[in-house]
């Protein structure tokens, strides 16, 4: 199954996000802490800090290794950070959404 990743997921607008969409199909992350017992249930990712240089590889792989298909970066720092990227996510089938910055 196809996932969609939504960022930021301690903040309103992921929730608002993820309640357009199907449940069964999101998974939320974020760079931030987060409860281990949500990432334990596989709803929830830790995610890498947008300031590594390294970023967009690792969201990347990231992306490959949960079989996320898209990505809704919420945060304006990861954002920038994979619009810069998005030519190499499309390349594996990965589409990034971005509201704001394109």
């Amino acid at each position: 199954m196809a996932f969609t990743l939504i960022t930021a997921a301690t903040t309103a607008e992921a929730h608002r996000l993820k309640s357009s969409m199907n449940p069964d199909e999101v998974i939320l992350g974020d760079y931030l802490d987060l409860p281990e017992f949500m990432i334990k249930s596989g709803k929830m990712l830790r995610l890498p800090n947008p300031q590594s240089a390294s970023y967009a590889h690792e969201m990347l792989t990231l992306c490959l290794d949960h079989d996320i298909k898209s990505l809704h970066p919420v945060r304006e720092a990861e954002a920038e950070a994979l619009v810069e990227a998005k030519q190499l996510f499309i390349e594996y089938g990965i589409n990034i959404s971005v509201n704001e910055i394109q």
